[in-house]
């Protein structure tokens, strides 16, 4: 009789597993199509962070409109966890793939959308302890983890800073010139220090902050670096960055910084920008 009760609950559970499955995919399924008619509203949202309604549905309109949708409708992993469900799947934009994960909510009989990512930890893995190794993630969306941690931490002091003292001495917090050129002196010992500076903040873009960085021309008396910094992406790609600080302030606090920097190593410099290149462009009087 225990055998026939086991059997009976396997079967019973094994159904109610194909349903669950099935409603799973077809939230999903009225989610892309909803998407690709460009119908999904806030009423279609429940974010973690009520401000962050309007970010994540502009960053899903942008998706709608650049959308290859014969990759939406590959039926992607799907992960429950109590009352939210997470859909991931690899999608192109812009020629470039990578995985997302969409989360919902869901409470009663409807679904609600919840959250955007594409950074995603399998920490979920970890089944047993004692464990001194952990699930990795690529070097460039690690990068990515340092960067948006760090200038989430600078804004919200600039907002501190702001409120307390006032816009410019906010401003002059970013000022770190004076270390940041005593750290090229130090670090590349076998150049002339102001070269050293021009190479230093190469090799730190590139190497330390993992930044694209193209080194475009180079003497004594003038330098011309091409960044693309992971600092403007954050504001385009991260929702609450927008709702912390207006997009003017934020490219201020880029420029103060390197402006200063380039100041205390001796250094006249002019900032342009070009399709998300930042052209720091250097200058200084020959000797006489």
């Amino acid at each position: 009789m225990n055998f026939f009760f086991f059997i009976g609950s396997f079967i019973l559970f094994q159904s109610f597993s194909h349903i669950q499955a099935q409603d799973d995919i077809d939230i999903w399924e009225e989610f892309v199509a909803l998407l690709m008619e460009e119908k999904i509203t806030a009423e279609h949202s429940k974010p973690r962070q009520k401000d962050l309604r309007d970010p994540l549905l502009g960053f899903l309109g942008i998706m709608s409109d650049k959308a290859l949708w014969d990759e939406w409708t590959v039926d992607p992993d799907i992960y429950r966890v109590e009352d939210v469900i997470h859909f991931v799947l690899p999608l192109t934009f812009d020629e470039e793939t990578d995985t997302y994960v969409f989360s919902f909510l869901e409470t009663y009989d409807r679904w609600y959308f919840h959250h955007l990512e594409s950074i995603m930890i399998r920490l979920d893995e970890i089944d047993t302890v004692p464990v001194s190794e952990f699930p990795d993630i690529p070097d460039g969306k690690k990068n990515w983890i340092r960067e948006e941690i760090h200038w989430t931490e600078q804004v919200r002091l600039f907002n501190h800073f702001t409120e307390d003292k006032g816009k410019e001495f906010a401003f002059d917090w970013f000022r770190d010139g004076k270390g940041y050129f005593l750290s090229a002196q130090s670090w590349v010992p076998f150049l002339p220090e102001h070269k050293a500076f021009i190479l230093y903040l190469c090799w730190e873009q590139a190497n330390l902050r993992g930044n694209p960085v193209t080194l475009m021309d180079y003497s004594n008396y003038e330098a011309t670096v091409h960044i693309e910094p992971v600092f403007f992406k954050l504001y385009e790609q991260t929702a609450h960055l927008q709702q912390m600080i207006l997009f003017k302030d934020y490219r201020t606090i880029f420029e103060t910084i390197w402006h200063d920097r380039a100041y205390h190593a001796e250094w006249d410099l002019e900032i342009t920008y070009d399709n998300g290149v930042s052209i720091l462009q250097f200058t200084r009087e020959e000797c006489i």
